[in-house]
Formats: C-alpha cells, sequence, structure tokens
C-alpha cells in the first residue's frame, strides 16, 4: 500500500483543513468544496485526511460497513438476518477513502437492482455501488465540475440525508450512506451551476502560498517524502496521531454541544445582514460552529465557532460582494455580529426595563433596595 503524504504535513492552506476536519467531526454537515488553481494540494489534502481518521467497527462480511451499535440504521440485508437470528462477528478496519471517477454513471453511484431475479424468484437482489462503499468513509471526487449534474445533485442528496434509496419498477432497497463529501475542482475549467454550489454545505477557495519561507518549506517537506515516504510519514507520526485522537474526542463531545436562542438569533440575523438567499446557510453554520466548539473541546458555542463556520460557509453564497480577503472577510463578518449582539443587548434591556419606574418583579425589587 502506497504511503501518503500526512495531513498534519500540508503547509498552510488552514481554511481547507479547518473545512476538512470540520466535516470528519460531523459528516452531517453536508461536504465541502475546494476550489484552487492546481498544485495547491487539494487531492493530498482530501486522501491525507481518510488516513487520518480512526478506525471504525463494523460487521464482517457486510457490504455497507454499517454501525454494529446501531441496529436501526442497518441495510435491509442485515436487518433481515438478524431477524432470523443470525449471530455477527465485529471488526475493526481503516476509514475507506473512495475516489469516485467523473465518468461514473447513475447506476455506478447508486447500485443496481436485479428486476429479473425479483420478477421470477421473487428475490431482492441488489448490487452494491459507490455509496455503499463510501458509507462512514470519505467520497472525493476531482473535477467535480465535469460530473454529470445529475450525479452531483445525486450525491449531495444522500450526502445530506445520510441514506441510499434505489428504486426500479416498484421494487425498492435502502441502505445507510453517511461520508464525508469531498469534492475538489479548478475554476478555469468550468464552474458548477449555482444551485449544485448552494448544496455543498461549506466551500474553500485556495490559492498558491505567495510566502517564500512557506514555499521552501513546501518544498523541502515533498523533496523528503519523495526521497523515503516511509521514514517522512514516520517522522509525522506523532502529530498524525495527536489530530487523529482529537477528531475522535470531537465525536464524543458533539451530541454535547448546546446552542441558545441567542446563539440561532445571531446566526440568523448575521445571514439576514449579509443579503444571503435561502435557509440553508443558517443551517450549515449552526452545524459547523457546534463540530467546531466540539474540536475544541467546548459543549457551548461562541462567537468565534460562528464567524470561523460562516467563512467556510458563506463564499459560494454571496452573490454582491464574494470574499476575495479571508481576513478582511472575517473583520466584516466580525464587526456585523458585534452590531448585532449590540441590538439585541439593547432589545433585551428594553423588554426588562421597568414601567414609569417601577420594579415589576420581586427580584427587581430586591435589587434596587440593595
Amino acid at each position: 500500500m502506497a504511503t501518503l503524504f500526512p495531513f498534519t504535513a500540508i503547509v498552510g492552506q488552514d481554511r481547507m483543513k479547518r473545512a476538512l476536519i470540520l466535516n470528519a467531526i460531523y459528516p452531517q454537515i453536508g461536504g465541502v468544496l475546494i476550489r484552487g488553481e492546481r498544485g495547491t494540494a487539494k487531492s493530498t489534502a482530501a486522501r491525507a485526511l481518510a488516513a487520518l481518521l480512526p478506525e471504525i467497527e463494523v460487521i464482517e462480511g457486510d457490504a455497507f460497513s454499517c454501525d454494529p451499535a446501531q441496529p436501526g440504521a442497518w441495510s435491509e440485508d442485515l436487518k433481515t438476518r438478524a431477524a432470523r437470528g443470525d449471530e455477527f462477528k465485529t471488526v475493526k478496519r481503516q476509514t475507506r477513502f473512495v475516489n469516485l471517477p467523473v465518468s461514473a454513471t447513475e447506476d455506478r453511484v447508486v447500485g443496481t437492482l436485479d428486476i429479473e431475479k425479483a420478477i421470477q424468484k421473487g428475490e431482492k437482489h441488489f448490487e452494491p455501488g459507490v455509496l455503499a462503499a463510501a458509507n462512514r468513509g470519505v467520497l472525493y471526487v476531482d473535477e467535480v465540475n465535469l460530473l454529470d449534474d445529475h450525479v452531483v445533485d445525486l450525491l449531495l442528496d444522500v450526502a445530506a440525508m445520510g441514506v441510499n434509496t434505489v428504486e426500479r419498477e416498484g421494487i425498492s432497497f435502502r441502505h445507510p450512506a453517511r461520508f464525508v463529501f469531498i469534492g475538489s475542482m479548478n475554476p478555469e475549467e468550468g464552474d458548477l451551476r449555482p444551485q449544485l454550489l448552494d448544496r455543498f454545505a461549506l466551500c474553500v477557495d485556495i490559492v498558491g502560498i505567495k510566502d517564500p519561507q512557506s514555499r521552501m518549506k513546501i518544498l523541502e517537506r515533498n523533496l523528503q517524502f519523495e526521497s523515503d515516504a516511509q521514514n517522512f510519514a514516520e517522522e509525522w507520526t506523532k502529530y498524525e496521531l495527536a489530530l487523529r485522537e482529537e477528531i475522535a474526542e470531537a465525536r464524543l463531545i458533539l451530541p454535547d454541544v448546546k446552542y441558545s436562542t441567542r446563539d440561532l438569533a445571531m446566526i440568523a440575523n448575521l445571514m439576514a445582514t449579509m443579503g444571503v438567499d435561502g435557509h440553508r446557510a443558517d443551517i450549515v453554520i449552526l452545524r459547523a460552529a457546534r463540530a467546531h466548539a466540539a474540536f475544541m473541546k467546548r459543549t457551548n458555542i461562541t462567537e468565534q465557532d460562528i464567524l470561523l463556520a460562516a467563512e467556510l460557509a458563506l463564499p459560494h453564497r454571496m452573490k454582491r460582494h464574494p470574499f476575495h480577503d479571508s481576513e478582511q472577510a472575517m473583520a466584516m463578518m466580525s464587526e456585523k455580529l458585534q452590531q448585532i449582539e449590540s441590538q439585541m443587548e439593547q432589545q433585551q434591556m428594553s423588554e426588562q426595563k421597568p414601567q414609569d419606574g417601577k420594579p415589576q418583579n420581586a427580584q427587581a425589587k430586591k435589587v434596587n433596595r440593595g
């Protein structure tokens, strides 16, 4: 098996790495689109992420990599076997990285039902596709802008729902399909339709690093990797293991990350102020903010979590003022959030202000007497 360039050894491109890590922590975010010129580590980062993810427990011989701890989400095959009393053996394996070619057809992606067997023998036979192989793993599409629009739409649908349903001639088959969806593209080769762009939860626009010192570091690391990939990977093992543990811990913390009505109001007000169409961005920002809070080992989200999530969720959704400069964008959003927070505080104070100077409750009286 070929040695992969370590994720933690990639120089710079912090926003891209952050977007990938957040999706690894919380795949329900809905995937990430990486747009950039050639040679900016797009595919390297995608492959390295899969190698970084913790091992998963699966049922031996299961083509859909179902989670043994969640029988309610099992495929129809497993549920049928469990109903007749079959015993299952569980094993651990590395998270899969599935690379989808741009020439892939719908049948290759979703899988196929054998209609002839179903009609003649009454048996439901399903041939798993790419989505079955990608369940609980990473699904990567390079040059996603060259993939058939219908297939891209289908992938985004399944990524959002976490279930793949195949229907043919009145016969249907369902299986879990929850994965980290990563698409990459070079805008010079054409763009995705706006409707498809919006379906990607997060988007990162990356360019080659200009700083000479960082470019020299990139050159040195690549030469070291080409000279002795195994030894280079071993040198970065402790950093890879540390990040792997952080991701695993964040996955455990995530269900406990809470959000308040105030957080929702801040996100909604920010999106309205920025003139973002639709409501998908609001949901994406909340999910990404929760994932970032979990990564920071917190159970509550902060303004910084919201800002970092918005930076990743808005570039492909802003029609009038695209974010060409990340620092400028963050500063602008931070200023808007502060204005929103100030307005909310003023409104709250106004609602709590006593009428005619008289305290309205016992607590207010106590404070006034103090």
